[in-house]
């Protein structure tokens, strides 16, 4: 138990929850690491208190500044956290598409919230190139910038993977992540291979991201789009050039909708959607490696940010996407020949 004077001080040193479940049809024990369990809710708390803290220590950020970033919604809101309790203000640049349990959360911080309409990243009015505009009008805002900035990654490689590796007693053989940013997977995995070179790395792509196509062709492309918020990249960022990966599975949405029901139903814990994502890919892990192995991943946020999507029949009809739960032993199955939506890295 911990007694702290303000919220920053808990971010981080988040439980582990086995999932029972899907370990015992695996033969492996499967890990989710409780991200929810920051004070702003997500996984993003510590990036955003890493970036904020080394801006601090540059001189880059200085008090009475505003924080300027485009997010696609955890970021904004761990940012908005850490920036009211230094005393900074915060704006946030948020695509309108974005699910309005986080556009909430960061106006309930106290950070001005500004909506723009989705635009491919190409676009001058996509919400990365308005946040970068507006940091640069004003010489008292501060971009932390999270696709570029490498305290993102940084906050993984010193905190994140430190933790999961004293919970495992060191002995995880394989880790599995989604990247939006590529900070997750960039800076714990450099961490993890240090340890252990022999640890898999797994990355969780969902369709309308390029990251798997990059992975396998060395180009961005990608086909359709995904429900979940903030993943996927397209292009090559600062934060994921440190990432080092041994495979990557690219997993559609209905799969999240099946799994994310399963868990709720099994083990009582409702995903988010990209939590989901990185279930149905430490599954995928474990049905391919086989039995006996530990495998970690996260749950990134609370469930219940993803309320308005993957659990909206109405909106997942409007996707195209069926509300018939796929059984359990059929998408396992349809797992272990799965191996067309999987890459290898060419040393595996």
């Amino acid at each position: 138990m911990r007694q702290v004077d303000r919220p920053t001080a808990l971010i981080g040193h988040t439980d582990m929850l086995l999932l029972r479940s899907l370990s015992k049809l695996t033969g492996c024990e499967i890990w989710l690491k409780l991200e929810s369990q920051n004070p702003g809710g997500s996984i993003k708390d510590r990036a955003a208190l890493q970036m904020i803290e080394d801006a601090f220590a540059s001189g880059a950020l200085q008090p009475g500044m505003t924080i300027v970033e485009g997010t696609a919604g955890n970021t904004g809101i761990g940012l908005a956290l850490v920036a009211k309790s230094f005393g900074l203000n915060m704006l946030a640049v948020m695509p309108n598409d974005q699910s309005p349990e986080k556009q909430r959360m960061i106006s309930l911080y106290g950070a001005e919230l500004k909506t723009v309409n989705p635009v491919p990243f190409k676009d001058p009015n996509h919400f990365y190139h308005t946040a970068r505009r507006l940091a640069e009008s004003r010489d008292d805002y501060w971009w932390a910038n999270q696709f570029e900035n490498t305290s993102n990654a940084r906050a993984h490689y010193l905190h994140t993977g430190p933790e999961i590796w004293q919970q495992t007693n060191g002995a995880i053989d394989i880790f599995v992540s989604v990247a939006g940013t590529g900070g997750t997977i960039g800076g714990n995995s450099k961490f993890f291979k240090e340890q252990q070179p022999d640890c898999q790395i797994w990355l969780a792509d969902p369709d309308g991201s390029g990251i798997y196509s990059y992975l396998k062709t060395g180009q961005y492309q990608s086909q359709g789009s995904s429900m979940t918020e903030g993943i996927g990249i397209m292009r090559l960022v600062e934060n994921f050039r440190m990432a080092q990966i041994d495979a990557a599975v690219n997993l559609p949405d209905q799969d999240l909708v099946s799994l994310s029901r399963y868990v709720r139903e099994q083990d009582s814990l409702v995903l988010g959607s990209s939590s989901a994502l990185n279930v149905a890919a430490a599954l995928q892990a474990a049905l391919l490696h086989g039995p006996g192995k530990t495998i970690v991943t996260f749950a990134c946020d609370l469930g219940e940010r993803s309320a308005s999507k993957l659990y909206n029949d109405e909106y997942l009809v409007q996707r195209g996407l069926s509300l018939a739960i796929e059984p359990i032993d059929q998408l396992i199955g349809r797992y272990r020949e799965n191996g067309e939506r999987v890459w290898y890295a060419s040393s595996h």
